[in-house]
């Protein structure tokens, strides 16, 4: 299945407007300035719910093609999908309310739902913006939407090599899929008119004796190097979590192994080509604690953006098929109906987000606005996707 992790802003609020494109887009908290959020951020902040989300993590099904045994959605792998008529109807719901964008993601392989072509044409059709984060080896099938309608894609491949992919992302056949997916990606990048990403997430896998087995560490640099021959925008690498999303500590010379190469990518740095850390990376090289304590109760982004999928929809990514993170189900009513009855503050986070989450930042940011004047320096919009 796709990798779920999202990245940790890499500027502070101000600097959004001098840095790189693709640099700005990582900007969780800076995002937040952004003119039409803002607005919706400081309502939050004030207790206010909103009429809807900012943004939705849509999982259409949760059926995979691919058999990873670090898969960190395994438990909610296999249980269905939103059906056709049903995920239509929902396009048109979202289309209809205040989204401003959804992201097609996983649970399973969003590319795998028969009726995902039609989705893209409806929420495309109605202004909403579309992220993509996919396995890649369905993308030839959807090639026209997904390249004239997409903001952006993130395929997660995590080897540069076909013996490594099959190793750590083996298909459920006997050949390795990596051969279709470096095909398929080279066919986007010469039709995009988004972005496209090659996600890299860091695995090991250890002996009875505690030993490394099993590694893609040592192919960050090659995984790199394709990425860049393909036409990818950006290669971003990301460290593995454990099943309860805990960042997973490394030994020092295996740090050393993939920053070498990073470093070594760097130099191949240009307008169109950039080397990403995602946050858990960062985490792990500064070899931060995996317990990242959080001082608020309630969680601020969980009313901007919500994760819909077929067995229920829940407050985040994070808590995808945990009963406490369910806040509603769009099998049994419309989305409208769903969001007026959802609780979005069921998680705790000082109890139920120990582990290190993407939106810290934003939510400690989001908690100030009150006791500040209405910024006079908000940026206009560049992003959607808070």
């Amino acid at each position: 299945m796709p990798d779920r992790t999202s990245a940790q802003p890499l500027a502070q609020p101000g600097t959004t407007l001098g840095t790189p494109f693709v640099e700005r887009n990582l900007d969780l908290v800076g995002k937040i300035y952004q003119r039409s959020v803002y607005p919706a951020a400081f309502d939050v902040a004030s207790g206010k719910r909103l009429s809807s989300p900012l943004v939705v993590d849509l999982d259409p099904t949760t059926v995979c093609d691919l058999a990873c045994p670090e898969c960190i959605s395994s438990q909610v792998l296999h249980h269905g999908q939103i059906g056709q008529d049903r995920i239509v109807r929902l396009a048109h719901e979202l289309a209809e309310s205040d989204v401003r964008a959804v992201i097609l993601i996983g649970g399973g392989e969003p590319l795998l739902h028969r009726a995902i072509g039609r989705i893209i044409e409806v929420l495309h059709g109605a202004g909403i913006q579309l992220g993509l984060v996919t396995n890649g080896t369905q993308i030839h099938r959807h090639i026209d939407q997904l390249a004239g309608m997409l903001s952006w894609v993130r395929v997660s491949v995590d080897a540069g090599s076909a013996d490594t992919f099959q190793a750590f992302r083996p298909s459920r056949g006997k050949h390795s899929a990596f051969p279709q997916v470096i095909d398929n990606m080279r066919l986007l990048a010469s039709r995009k008119q988004g972005r496209l990403g090659y996600s890299f997430l860091l695995m090991q896998r250890s002996d009875e004796d505690g030993k490394t087995a099993d590694s893609n560490y040592g192919e960050v640099y090659q995984a790199g190097l394709l990425a860049r021959e393909i036409g990818c925008d950006y290669f971003e690498v990301k460290a593995m979590l454990d099943e309860d999303h805990y960042t997973v500590n490394q030994r020092a010379e295996d740090i050393e192994l993939v920053e070498e190469q990073i470093a070594r990518l760097r130099e191949l740095e240009d307008d169109s080509f950039h080397i990403l850390y995602s946050s858990n990376w960062q985490a792990v090289r500064r070899g931060s604690d995996p317990v990242q304590p959080k001082e608020y109760h309630a969680c601020a982004v969980t009313e901007l953006r919500t994760t819909v999928t077929p067995t229920g929809v829940f407050v985040c990514p994070y808590h995808r098929g945990n009963p406490k993170g369910r806040i509603g189900d769009i099998q049994r009513m419309s989305f409208a109906e769903m969001w007026s009855q959802a609780d979005t503050t069921v998680i705790d986070p000082t109890e139920d987000c120990r582990f290190v989450c993407a939106r810290h930042g934003t939510n400690q940011e989001i908690a100030l606005l009150p006791e500040r004047p209405t910024p006079v320096d908000l940026v206009e919009d560049f992003d959607p996707f808070i």
